[in-house]
């Protein structure tokens, strides 16, 4: 593929970039990326990508020197998006369009991510491209695996926009959306892909985390925080995970057990996490991280807690802040590489998929898939 025009004539916003870049994005520097072929497919740390750390991944300048207008690509806009503004989303719109042949749709309304991404797939785009949280990843991805994995589906990309952005965390883009954009735009000169495993939880895909009990309450308590206007932030999450546990929800009696085929039943359940990658979520920048040896690779890892009392309480929040590999202990249930199992429930208990409230349910059954969806990394 030959070089286009230098950045300067062929990026009329670049002096925009340069000065949203002179924060921590002005720092990146270009590692030099071995030549890696057509498509290559990448396990995380390896070159140049991955948990390597913001020293390896380019600048915006640097990225888009090479255009890739035969690939054809959508971006996806999420217009609430926490952490962007109007400037750096113009300014990442033009960057992708030097690289791709590029559709840029704002979301209107709930579920309409998921009705681009099974529009992207009907059309058989080469990328989709998400601007927004892992809520509109969510929804994408189950636009474009509405008929399953194959190699029809179009190869996904995200920019974090919105307070968590785990799965793009989790795969170490920056946290900065232009720097994260200069990431995408080398992995897509270079079709550098990743292809990870996926959950499906019922009849919904997910990519990072389903769970049933105390953590989706609070995702549902946070909800209604932010339909009332008020804003994520790591403080707001901590105040309404000690409101929610000492007063709202019951923890004398358990609501759920988990049912793994081959295995004795997980019983008397508060809360289930059942995780395909770590890790499970982020306060402010530390992960939070209960079952650390969950990866794309592999199948499904379940952490449940069995006793919500006050000090087994604090020990299970020490191990999910410090990351413990110690396994199962009295009151507690850890599992590694699951293929299937069941969340049920006496009574109707609150469940979420990829930090989204789904309501009440007393049954999901989570299954594994694994190779399902192409990464841009």
């Amino acid at each position: 593929m030959a070089a286009g025009p230098t950045p300067s004539s062929r990026f009329g916003l670049y002096p925009t970039v340069k000065q949203l870049q002179r924060s921590r994005a002005s720092q990146l520097t270009w590692a030099g990326q071995a030549a890696i072929g057509p498509s290559h497919d990448l396990a995380l740390g390896e070159t140049g990508v991955g948990n390597t750390g913001p020293a390896t991944w380019p600048s915006v300048r640097a990225a888009i020197p090479v255009a890739c207008t035969d690939m054809r690509g959508m971006l996806i806009v999420n217009p609430n998006a926490t952490t962007t503004t109007v400037p750096v989303r113009t300014v990442i719109t033009q960057a992708l369009s030097h690289a791709l042949d590029l559709e840029v749709v704002t979301t209107t309304h709930a579920g309409h991510a998921q009705e681009l991404g099974a529009r992207a797939l009907a059309e058989q785009l080469d990328v989709v491209v998400t601007l927004g949280g892992d809520g509109t990843i969510n929804e994408c991805v189950n636009g474009l695996m509405a008929q399953g994995p194959g190699p029809k589906v179009p190869a996904l990309a995200t920019i974090p926009g919105g307070s968590g952005n785990v799965l793009a965390r989790s795969i170490g883009f920056p946290k900065d959306p232009v720097a994260a954009t200069a990431v995408v735009l080398a992995g897509i000169a270079d079709h550098r892909f990743r292809t990870v495993s996926l959950g499906v939880a019922n009849d919904r895909w997910f990519t990072m985390s389903v769970g049933m009990g105390l953590d989706a309450e609070i995702i549902a308590a946070m909800d209604e925080q932010r339909a009332a206007g008020r804003k994520a932030s790591p403080s707001r999450y901590f105040a309404t995970t000690l409101r929610q546990y000492f007063a709202g929800t019951d923890r004398k009696n358990p609501p759920a057990r988990v049912v793994i085929p081959g295995a004795p039943d997980v019983e008397n359940v508060f809360l289930a996490i059942v995780q395909n990658a770590a890790p499970w979520t982020f306060f402010g920048d530390l992960a939070v991280n209960p079952n650390p040896s969950a990866n794309f690779d592999e199948d499904l890892d379940l952490f449940a807690i069995q006793d919500l009392r006050v000090m087994p309480s604090l020990r299970w929040s020490r191990r999910l802040l410090m990351g413990s590999r110690a396994g199962s202990a009295r009151g507690l249930t850890v599992a590694h590489d699951i293929d299937t199992l069941t969340l049920e429930a006496e009574r109707p208990t609150a469940v979420q998929l990829d930090g989204e409230a789904l309501g009440l349910m007393t049954h999901v059954d989570v299954r594994s898939v694994r190779r399902a969806l192409r990464l841009v990394v």
